[in-house]
Order: C-alpha cells, then sequence, then structure tokens
C-alpha cells in the first residue's frame, strides 16, 4: 500500500479539552487538515465556532477564557475531499473529540450523519449534521479511585466477565434507580457477591463510550456488548445513574472505588482495534472525518477500508497519531479512573504494520512494555482477528497473558465424550505448555475459560447441541455453529429430572475442570447460578431478558454456586494450584532436603493395571481412556509443608474403579472436594493402595498425606 508519512503529536502537546488558566484549551491532531473549527454548542445547539491554530506536530490547538464544565462542543475539519488519497474532509459534519472525557446525546440515525451523498460513497453530502450527532463535553479534574489495597498478580487472580447493565438490571436487592448502572454495579449486594463467591477480579465488557450500528437500529435492536467504540477516554454515557454531563466520570470512579474497597480488581475489555463508524460508507461521527488515512487502515487505493476486524474497518496502528491516542487512553485510564488491568479485543491488530503485517516487534506493544504506568498492570490479549495470519494464541510474549481457545474447545469436548484419548487433557490442565512454555514465558499466560460473552452460557452448553439465535433478526445465520455442547438428551429446557440433574453435574465438571487447571481461571458472570440466553449464542444485540442475568434462577442453580465457591476456596487456599511457573515433571525434595521420589507434576490412569507406575505410552495412546489423575506436589523452596493433591477428572458414563498410588506417593488420600452428589464419595480417608470409586462423569480432588 501507499505509505502516508504523518508528523508525531509532541509529546508535550495538549490533546482534548483540559481547565486551566481561567478558560479551556482544546487540541486535536489533524494532520492532514487545512483548517479546523473548534464549535461550542449551547443546550439549544446554537454555535460558536473558534478557528484553532496547527503546530508542526499535526495538532491544532486553542485556549477559549470563561469556558468550563459542561461545556458542550465538537470540531469541524477542512480540508480536500480526495477518497482516493484517504481524504474526507467535510466541514457540514460535526465531529466529536477522540479525546473528549464525556460525551452525551445520542446518534438520529435517520439524520445527515454520513459524509457522503446516498447516491455515493465518493460525493461528499454538505447537509448539516450539528442536530444529529453527540457531542463532547468538557469535563474538570477530579481525585481518582481509592486504590486497591493490595494488587494481586495475575496467578492469584480469578476473572468475572460481567456486563455493567446486564449484571444488575434485575437485581433484587440493588435500588431500582440504580440498576443497570456504575453506581448499580458498585452496589454492595454485588460486591457482596462476589467476593462470597470467591473472585478477585471483573473484566468489563466494553465501558469506554460506543454506539449501535445502523442496520441494528434498522431491525429495532442495539448494540448491546458494547464492542463499537467512539470514544476511547470517555465512560459509556448511559451506564451513569444521573446524568451525562460528566456525571459518568465521578461515577465511574465511584464504582471503582466500590470494588477495590471490596478487595476487588477493575479490568477493562477495551476495543482499540476498531471504531464505531463501522467503513467509509457509515457514519461520520469523529475519526474518519478528521483524517480517514490517519486513523483507519486502507486498501491499497486508498478508497475503502482494509478490515481485519470485520467490524468494517481496522485503526490503523503503524500512524503515530493512532499509537499517542492507545497509549494516552491506557494511561487515563490506570491514573485517572483506577483500572488495574486491560483486555485487548481482537489484539492481533493493534499489531499489524503499515503494510498490514502481523509484528510481535510492533512499536504499539513496544510502547505498552516500556511504559512505568502500566508496569504492574495487567495486559492479556484476545491473540486473534479476522486478517492473515490473525491467529496468535501463544505468540505475545512475556508481560502478556491471552485468552486460550484450545482450552475452551478440548474441555468441552472431553466432558461431551468427543474425544480420543485424555493426552490433550493433561496438556490443557497443566496450563497448556505446548502453547506458552517458551522464552520464560510463566504459567499464568493462560486464560483458561470455557464460557465467555460471546458464546453459549454454562447452562446453555449443556443444554443445547445447536444454536437458537432468530431473536436477532438474520434467520439464525449469525454466531459459530461450532459450540462443542451437549444437550444432555433433550433440546433446551425440560422437567425431564434424569436430564436436569445430569446438565447440573455436567456444568459443575466443566467449573471444576476451569478452576483447577494450570493458569488463570476466567468464569463468565452468572454461570455460577445458572444464567441462561435460551440457547443464543450470540446475543451481543440483545439489550433486554435474553442477556441481562436473571437471579431467579440462583435457587435453582444453588448447588453449581456452592460447587463454584468450593472450588476457588480450594485455589486460595492449596498454593500448588496457583503456581506461577510451568511443571515439568521434576523430582521433588523433602523440608529435610532430601528427595521424596515424588514428582511435582505426575499422571495416573487409575486402573488396577497400571496404578504402580505412572501412565505410560501405551496408556497415553489409549483413545478410550476417560479417566485421569493429576497428581500435583507443592515444591516451594519457603514452604512450611508439603502440600499435594491427587486429581481425578473422568468424563466416562460408567463408574471407574481406580486404585490410588502408594508408596512414596501417599499414605492416605481424602475427598475434598468432587462434583457429585452429596453421598457418592467416602469422607473417610482412602489408603495409599487403595480403591476409590469415582462415579461417572464426575470430577474429584483429594488432599494426600
Amino acid at each position: 500500500m501507499t505509505q502516508i508519512d504523518l508528523p508525531t503529536p509532541d509529546q508535550t502537546a495538549l490533546l482534548g479539552a483540559q481547565i486551566r488558566d481561567g478558560g479551556t484549551s482544546f487540541g486535536l491532531w489533524a494532520p492532514r487538515a487545512t483548517r479546523v473549527e473548534l464549535a461550542l454548542v449551547d443546550e439549544d445547539r446554537t454555535q460558536h465556532n473558534h478557528d484553532l491554530e496547527l503546530g508542526p506536530d499535526g495538532v491544532w490547538s486553542g485556549h477559549v477564557p470563561d469556558i468550563g464544565a459542561e461545556q458542550r462542543y465538537g470540531f469541524r475539519v477542512h480540508g480536500d475531499w480526495a477518497p482516493e488519497d484517504g481524504r474526507r474532509f467535510n466541514p457540514a459534519k460535526l465531529l466529536l473529540d477522540p479525546y473528549a472525557r464525556a460525551i452525551t446525546g445520542g446518534v438520529d440515525y435517520n439524520g445527515p450523519i454520513s459524509d457522503h451523498t446516498a447516491e455515493s460513497d465518493f460525493t461528499p453530502d454538505p447537509t448539516d449534521s450539528f442536530q444529529a450527532v453527540p457531542l463532547s463535553v468538557v469535563v474538570e479534574d477530579s481525585p481518582p479511585p481509592d486504590p486497591i489495597a493490595e494488587r494481586r498478580s495475575l496467578g492469584d487472580s480469578v476473572i468475572y466477565e460481567t456486563h455493567v447493565k446486564g449484571y444488575t438490571q434485575q437485581h433484587p436487592q440493588v435500588p431500582e434507580h440504580l440498576r443497570g448502572t456504575f453506581a448499580g454495579l458498585g452496589y454492595s449486594a454485588v460486591t457482596d457477591h462476589l467476593v462470597g463467591l470467591g473472585v478477585t477480579a471483573v473484566e468489563l465488557l466494553p465501558i469506554q463510550h460506543f454506539v449501535s450500528e445502523p442496520f441494528l437500529i434498522g431491525r429495532g435492536l442495539s448494540n448491546y456488548w458494547g464492542y463499537n467504540t467512539l470514544g476511547f477516554f470517555a465512560p459509556h454515557a448511559s451506564y451513569c445513574s444521573v446524568g451525562t454531563m460528566g456525571s459518568q466520570v465521578r461515577e465511574f470512579k465511584e464504582m471503582v472505588t466500590a470494588l477495590h474497597r471490596a478487595g476487588l480488581e477493575v479490568i477493562l475489555d477495551v476495543v482499540y482495534n476498531h471504531t464505531g463508524e463501522g467503513g467509509h460508507e457509515g457514519p461520520t461521527l469523529c475519526f474518519r472525518g478528521i483524517d480517514h488515512a490517519g486513523y483507519y487502515r486502507l486498501t491499497h487505493d486508498q478508497r475503502n477500508d482494509y478490515d481485519v476486524t470485520g467490524c468494517g474497518n481496522s485503526t490503523d496502528t503503524s500512524n503515530p497519531g493512532v499509537q499517542r491516542m492507545i497509549m494516552d487512553s491506557l494511561r487515563y485510564w490506570v491514573t485517572e479512573m483506577g483500572v488495574d488491568g486491560f483486555r485487548f479485543d481482537l489484539a492481533t491488530t493493534l499489531i499489524r504494520d503499515g503494510h498490514h503485517d502481523v509484528r510481535q516487534d510492533h512499536p504499539l506493544k513496544a510502547a505498552i512494555a516500556e511504559d512505568p504506568v502500566l508496569a504492574d498492570i495487567k495486559i492479556i490479549a484476545e491473540p486473534w482477528d479476522v486478517g492473515p495470519y490473525g491467529y496468535q494464541v501463544g505468540g505475545f510474549g512475556n508481560g502478556w497473558s491471552e485468552w486460550n481457545d484450545r482450552f475452551r474447545g478440548f474441555v468441552r469436548d472431553y466432558w461431551r465424550g468427543n474425544i480420543g484419548g485424555v493426552q490433550e487433557l493433561s496438556t490443557r490442565l497443566a496450563g497448556s505448555p505446548d502453547i506458552f512454555d517458551h522464552d520464560e514465558r510463566p504459567a499464568d499466560s493462560s486464560i483458561n475459560f470455557v464460557t465467555a460473552h460471546d458464546g453459549f452460557t454454562l447452562r446453555d452448553l449443556v443444554s443445547y447441541d445447536v444454536k437458537h439465535n432468530k431473536a436477532n433478526g438474520e434467520s439464525n445465520r449469525d454466531g459459530t455453529d461450532d459450540n462443542r455442547s451437549w444437550n444432555c438428551g433433550f433440546e433446551g429446557e425440560t422437567d425431564d429430572p434424569g436430564i436436569n440433574a445430569l446438565r447440573h453435574r455436567q456444568a459443575k465438571n466443566l467449573m471444576a475442570t476451569t478452576i483447577l487447571a494450570t493458569g488463570v481461571p476466567m468464569i463468565t458472570a452468572a454461570d455460577e447460578i445458572g444464567r441462561t440466553q435460551g440457547g443464543n449464542n450470540n446475543a451481543y444485540c440483545q439489550d433486554g431478558p435474553i442477556s441481562w442475568v436473571n437471579w431467579d434462577t440462583a435457587d435453582g442453580w444453588h448447588d453449581l454456586y456452592e460447587l463454584t465457591q468450593t472450588m476457588l476456596k480450594l485455589r486460595h487456599d492449596h498454593p500448588v494450584l496457583r503456581r506461577e511457573r510451568f511443571r515439568h515433571g521434576e523430582q521433588v525434595t523433602g523440608l529435610d532436603g532430601e528427595p521424596t521420589g515424588r514428582k511435582d507434576l505426575a499422571w495416573f490412569g487409575g486402573y488396577p493395571h497400571d496404578h504402580l507406575v505412572e501412565l505410560g505410552t501405551e496408556e497415553w495412546q489409549d483413545g478410550s481412556r476417560r479417566t485421569l489423575g493429576m497428581f500435583l506436589t507443592d515444591d516451594r523452596p519457603d514452604r512450611e509443608a508439603e502440600d499435594a493433591l491427587l486429581i481425578w477428572f473422568h468424563s466416562g458414563d460408567d463408574p471407574a474403579d481406580v486404585q490410588l498410588p502408594g508408596g512414596r506417593w501417599g499414605d492416605s488420600y481424602t475427598v475434598l472436594a468432587h462434583t457429585g452428589t452429596e453421598d457418592e464419595l467416602p469422607n473417610d480417608p482412602v489408603p495409599g493402595d487403595g480403591i476409590l470409586t469415582i462415579p461417572g462423569r464426575t470430577v474429584v480432588v483429594l488432599s494426600v498425606r
């Protein structure tokens, strides 16, 4: 493609709006514009325009006296209309400030929001958009939230992925006027539930200000998940309980303070890979009008968007202004808004160069690694996009953890019985060393999950074989068909007690496997209380009961809640489950410094003919095997006592008699937790070399003496 040489914003350049010196200073990076007007907008949409001055770094700036907090504003950016050169300047379109810290108002999708005419994407539309677009708001500085008392390592964390609105919209203990808001998420009944469950961090689906896609509005739907960002510095306005003229900033900070005081860290799901403007045929609300080629990846002819996100556009992180914006945004959310980490949506897009090639040595990635503000911040990648070589799982290196879709896929397959043995199960349980154990990466590089916002909920994973997305308005064509789910014998809800008991058991097995595996467990909000979306596996456009948490399910799924709580307590109480380094089956020395004959990781089949030795080649290659024992020993030099666990995973339908390893491995074994019913496993210790009967489809955690 043709490279466009753009100046880098000076590090001292003020971007956005900042109250100072008896007024407000404004700055906008628009290096190819010929004129930029600051439009100060009154409540009745009357405008007063001020010309800004261009600096050598491409930043237009100016100071306006007597302007303060809650002032609405936008920009009108002038320049050539030359789509063949990536320039679509059209001053008739009132544009948001990319650095706006608050945004008010919505989009009139029937209004003149496109920079082009209805007849042609390449002919400018002279109609003023001022009545149809949202506005930026000047926000005064305020103190950051209370910091968390102690920021945990990622390896000691349990992540809970949730949606700000949907989590509390129907919460019976949250005051009605706070439901669905930042204040609602910070309410004591919510934090009490999270802390009582045992999670340590909430990962919030996008809360940076977003808009809906026009095609969704045309169907009477909206973008619920929020992966359609329009303001990378602004909390989403509709998540505020009291107003949109800057109150959303204060309320977000108060929410962070409440979560921090409860001991919960805050991780943001951030969408820097594309914006809510879509392709060039879509609305022009901000970035495209400032500089189409400056902010977005374009095809070789410079006329069309080069889309590696599947969302119509892709931000061009090879350009210095975009890199600066992303870094400024990350620092802002850490220093001013108090967050503790980020999950980067479609992170591969962010490390593509000017030729759209993936580069793990990308300057943006280097800047994140080198920035002292981000030094102890959790950095998590969704390590793929839809472009060439976009699948980069395992490639992000030290300093990054990554969503592990290989874990999700195999664990689902294992518990539905669609496997050829247990060899890959052992790999996933050990932290996926085949993917992450290189270049001295830690074991917490793997974010382990079986469900996320995208796909079936845990309850639906054991209740539906196929998706049921008709409510999305695409004739059930949207959403993946690769669900790897099993309905346990009936599609959808049923009164059959046997099927429902099996579903509860399978849900507990999936949850337990996620929590007990080496790596970082991620739980999808309300999976622990049986949340259902009625089989919808792509509920991104469902801002309603399909997506909102129905807290009435908690009583019927209390067994799953208790199992989740128990397994998380085990994870907290046993450092052997939270090891930072990968295990390689190394010999363990005792507290006296002498070899014990045990290993830090060993695998047992448990069948009577192979109980005395670890699994060998023949057992590993047995495609019919459904039972695996994972022996873990705490080998920390500073340990006060040796902590060892033997965890059995049995996905077969029938019970399995397993002979527990004796001798140097253990004198006796005691059941700490399991996914079966109360009376299915013994309460008394079982001696080494003794037989333990594991019920069909069960996880059993044993302490080792």
